[in-house]
């Protein structure tokens, strides 16, 4: 019997949970019954003892604590659901303690190195609607803090009408306005006129149009993530930056970071980022201290001394 196929279905329907955390669910509970089959055990009979010894052979493979976390968090949900349900009758993961990862402070972007990012957004080559898109998708991530996937999946209706606050679906379905900055608004005019051109010729050739703000032809119908990722990496380049210290995170990070060190609330970043719990917003403030922590090290007069 197979329980993942419902439980997916499950946490999909009812928690409106993200495709994404959908698929990590997926691979984990297929990597955990591959496990106990090769111990020939199924997930319907499985305990406490094979639910350890799986997290035992994950440490044994080098995984680190963060992933062994998120594998038991997988298989905990999975077992409360098969309990709910009544497929079983028991919850042998209920009481099973998980490492604890540490907490790494994200890597953010000074305000020079955001100005050099958008410098090189306007200077991109391929023409002026490719120029207008990339310059569009940096200001709108900077401005608001989006999560990239709420980013490439924006409807261009959202955009519509030099919106001063734009609506935005997060995780869990949980909806949340943000506000749009001058600079962000002015690159969003810029990227409409030059993607309803575009729409309009396609029109006239037969294509269907769309619904989202960055359209694309494949699968999706809109930008995906992993081609945004491999665009600001070589935007990064171009503005001499590292690319291995810049991804679409590293602007949300900046944001909050930014705000935060400018006086803004801890509650307000925390609805802007669309968190459901403060303590994830509580991150960015440790980033601060470090930052403060370094810059005295670096520019006390004493600190060589």
């Amino acid at each position: 019997m197979n329980w993942i196929a419902p439980f997916l279905e499950a946490m999909g329907a009812e928690r409106g949970a993200a495709s994404n955390t959908l698929a990590a669910y997926r691979r984990d509970l297929e990597d955990f019954t591959r496990c106990l089959a090769a111990c020939g055990t199924a997930p319907e009979s499985a305990g406490r003892a094979e639910i350890e010894a799986y997290l035992a052979t994950a440490e044994a493979q080098g995984l680190s604590p963060a992933t062994r976390a998120r594998r038991l968090s997988a298989i905990r949900q999975f077992y409360r659901f098969a309990l709910s349900e009544g497929l079983r009758e028991d919850d042998p993961a209920a009481r099973i303690a998980g490492p604890r990862p540490a907490r790494k402070l994200p890597g953010t972007l000074s305000v020079v190195e955001v100005d050099r990012l958008l410098a090189a957004a306007r200077r991109r080559p391929g023409g002026d609607a490719a120029r207008a898109r990339m310059l569009c998708l940096m200001e709108l991530l900077y401005a608001t803090g989006l999560r990239v996937s709420e980013l490439v999946t924006l409807p261009a209706a959202a955009a519509r009408g030099n919106p001063r606050m734009i609506m935005v679906t997060g995780k869990g379905g949980r909806e949340r306005m943000v506000p749009l900055s001058d600079a962000a608004r002015s690159a969003v005019a810029g990227w409409l006129k030059q993607r309803d051109k575009a729409e309009g010729e396609g029109q006239r050739g037969g294509r269907r149009p769309s619904p989202w703000l960055f359209p694309s032809r494949g699968k999706s119908g809109h930008l995906t993530r992993i081609a945004f990722y491999n665009a600001i990496k070589t935007l990064a380049a171009a503005a001499g930056l590292d690319p291995a210290r810049i991804s679409p995170h590293t602007l949300r990070h900046a944001f909050a970071t930014h705000l935060l060190a400018n006086g803004a609330d801890l509650r307000a970043i925390q609805q802007l980022l669309g968190h459901a719990d403060v303590s994830t917003t509580e991150i960015y403030t440790h980033v601060l201290d470090a930052r403060l922590k370094a810059l005295v090290l670096e520019k006390h007069p004493l600190a060589n001394a």
